[in-house]
């Protein structure tokens, strides 16, 4: 993908258990490098990752407050002093940054644009560079996050794919946070013909009914993730 000048690689790393894609945006040029949405038990697959490419590991990137996981941010941060970014509505302790809207982060000669898309919760972001997009779970390939819980909305999460995710050209590459069928990635020209929660065909209040209309259980570890994420990921006050 072409920014300035040069191109920022892409490493996405999966955890089976979650089904939560992680990635590692890399500047080739400086070999600086974020991590979004790491997970605590693939710390250690990141970390040598990180050191066999040679990375200079700038900061972690959440895309919010996860329920079914507990991010390895604290940890890494722990490990190597890196800084750890969460947006401004999250209500987190303990980030080094709390990004507002259309805030930037720079990596290397490439600018990381943050993009408040609450809906799924009060404070998911999403994050835009050089053609890309990773939408956390604002919007999945053929999906988007649920909104029965953790301060959701689903006329929130609706406005914000359907005015700030699709505004995008069609050929914006989308990479979620999670997919459960074996997907990698999607476009924004796909999602908009054919997701079927929030394509061009949907409108909002069919949104809403059928997101009211949804059964879910709730994510099996949300009692220990929740909690834990709130401190970005520190799992003990010892």
């Amino acid at each position: 993908m072409k920014g300035k000048a040069g191109i920022i690689n892409i490493r996405q790393y999966f955890d089976c258990e979650t089904s939560t894609y992680t990635y590692l945006l890399i500047d080739a040029v400086k070999n600086q490098a974020v991590i979004i949405d790491p997970v605590l038990e693939q710390m250690d697959r990141d970390l040598d990752a990180i050191e066999k490419l040679d990375l200079n590991l700038l900061g972690i990137l959440e895309t919010h407050v996860h329920a079914d996981h507990i991010t390895a941010a604290y940890e890494i941060r722990k490990k190597i002093g890196v800084l750890i970014y969460y947006g401004s509505e999250s209500g987190v302790d303990g980030a080094d940054v709390l990004l507002k809207d259309g805030d930037a982060i720079q990596v290397g000669q490439f600018d990381i644009k943050t993009i408040h898309t609450p809906g799924h919760t009060a404070g998911c972001v999403c994050y835009y560079t050089c053609g890309m997009l990773f939408t956390g779970d604002t919007l999945f390939i053929g999906g988007t996050g649920r909104t029965d819980f953790q301060g959701g909305s689903a006329g929130l999460l609706y406005d914000n794919v359907v005015k700030k995710l699709f505004c995008y050209p069609d050929n914006t590459i989308v990479y979620p946070a999670h997919d459960y069928s074996g997907k990698a990635l999607s476009t924004i020209g796909e999602e908009k013909k054919w997701n079927p929660n929030v394509g061009v065909k949907i409108t909002k209040s069919e949104f809403i009914e059928n997101e009211r209309n949804k059964s879910r259980s709730y994510p099996k570890k949300i009692d220990i993730a929740v909690p834990a994420n709130m401190k970005c990921g520190q799992t003990s006050t010892f």
